[in-house]
């Protein structure tokens, strides 16, 4: 996407499509700053949009592409809706809240040949639940969410869950009973390795001219 105001974004996909009670009391505590840096924080600490506006940027993609997947035939399902594709698509990574600080190292600068101290980002989890399920906690506080949206949000990690690497099942049983689930996985695996590699090439490549 070239010259997207992503908070704009994403509060317009929230409020057109998210109509749920407690819906308004999640956004405020996202847009409120002296509670959460959701609008600021990076999507990692070094990969993946390990950048400001990094999270809200990769929430945004994963919506759009979830949207999409609202009207694909393929995957239609009478307990899912736009407002399901919504919630799952920004919201699967409300973990990441607060969830990096930024501190300073040494790097040398190869230009000059000094040594400067620049700014990282590093995990800080005051609450460590886990990834899914702790998105799944954080939303729950405000609106209530289906099964369908509850097991999407927790296994959108697909074979990349903690729980799936150390040999749990589960992740496959939710993808054959779910396929709400299948198309949060995908869209978010679409969003980083597809749209959000091809943004990052664009700005290499626009940086060295």
């Amino acid at each position: 996407m070239e010259n997207i105001n992503y908070k704009e974004e994403f509060i317009k996909l929230y409020r057109e499509n998210i109509k749920r009670e407690g819906a308004d009391k999640l956004l405020a505590f996202l847009m409120d700053e002296t509670k959460s840096d959701f609008f600021t924080a990076p999507a990692s600490t070094r990969f993946h949009l390990a950048e400001k506006e990094g999270l809200l940027k990769h929430s945004v993609h994963v919506a759009q592409v979830m949207m999409t997947f609202s009207e694909d035939t393929f995957f239609e399902d009478e307990r899912e809706s736009k407002e399901s594709c919504a919630i799952c698509g920004l919201l699967h990574d409300i973990c990441k809240t607060n969830f990096y600080k930024v501190s300073l190292r040494n790097q040398k600068n190869e230009k000059t040949g000094q040594w400067e101290k620049v700014p990282f980002y590093q995990i800080e989890d005051s609450f460590p639940f886990g990834h899914g399920e702790k998105s799944v906690y954080m939303i729950e506080r405000f609106l209530k969410l289906t099964g369908d949206e509850a097991i999407a949000i927790r296994w959108h990690m697909g074979g990349f869950d903690d729980a799936a690497k150390g040999g749990s099942f589960a992740v496959s049983q939710a993808y054959s009973r779910y396929p709400l689930a299948v198309k949060l996985h995908i869209a978010d695996f679409y969003a980083s390795h597809i749209i959000e590699t091809r943004e990052e090439r664009a700005e290499r490549k626009k940086a060295k001219k």
